[in-house]
């Protein structure tokens, strides 16, 4: 598998200025892959990404992760997926329910340790999750941050233990709001509230425009990622 993701990185030309679009990475990873290897991670900002994958890979898995912490309008846009997409919408849930992680180790873990509570609500049970797959498809873009600039199409995943697929890598935010918009796919509708990157509730904030469009996710603190792409 990670000789395939390695082909896979020089086929797909990863990096270079005349790398595969994102229809033609997902349409390589088809070839390669059935339905049942394969997940697609979503955060239910948007449904872009798993109606990409869909069309050449009907019927796959897109993984929430349900921390117990969503805005209601993440819930509805997670609803609105699995309805209108031809996708099996898969809740990841971490061992512990909310009530169970304050009576461990207090309230409001996010605010005190927020390393901690991304890893016990999202890196954890991804990774549990993910055991089930061979590769997996993530909606990371490089202008993202720049932790995430040099974010190739297609990986080995060492930690996980399979291939990881970056499609839309080199699209921009706006590229992602076209698609979405073309193809009428689900919006979270926090997006057009000042929202362009959502997590949980009590971490994410609104963006003044013009502003890193990260700099909502645990503002205030020094943490720019949950550990899922690390």
């Amino acid at each position: 598998m990670r000789e395939l993701a390695e082909r896979g990185a020089l086929e797909l030309r990863s990096g270079r200025p005349d790398e595969a679009g994102p229809a033609e990475v997902v349409a390589w990873v088809a070839a390669h892959f059935g339905v049942p290897q394969a997940a697609v991670a979503c955060s239910m900002a948007d449904a872009a990404l798993p109606h990409l994958v869909a069309q050449h890979l009907p019927g796959v898995d897109v993984l929430f992760l349900d921390t117990g912490y969503h805005f209601a309008e993440t819930a509805f846009t997670r609803d609105e997926v699995a309805e209108r997409l031809d996708v099996r919408v898969v809740d990841v849930r971490p061992e512990q329910s909310v009530r169970e992680q304050d009576a461990e180790f207090g309230r409001d873990l996010f605010a005190r340790d927020p390393g901690l509570c991304c890893a016990r609500r999202k890196v954890a049970p991804l990774q549990r999750a993910l055991g089930g797959y061979e590769v997996w498809f993530t909606g990371v873009r490089r202008d993202e941050s720049p932790t995430r600039a040099g974010t190739p199409l297609i990986v080995w995943d060492e930690r996980n233990g399979l291939v990881k697929v970056n499609p839309v890598a080199a699209w921009s935010f706006d590229d992602l709001v076209d698609y979405a918009a073309a193809h009428d796919v689900p919006v979270n509708p926090l997006i057009a509230n000042g929202y362009p990157s959502i997590g949980c509730a009590p971490c994410t904030k609104p963006v003044a425009p013009g502003e890193d469009p990260r700099s909502g996710r645990w503002a205030g603190l020094a943490k720019t990622e949950c550990g899922l792409h690390v």
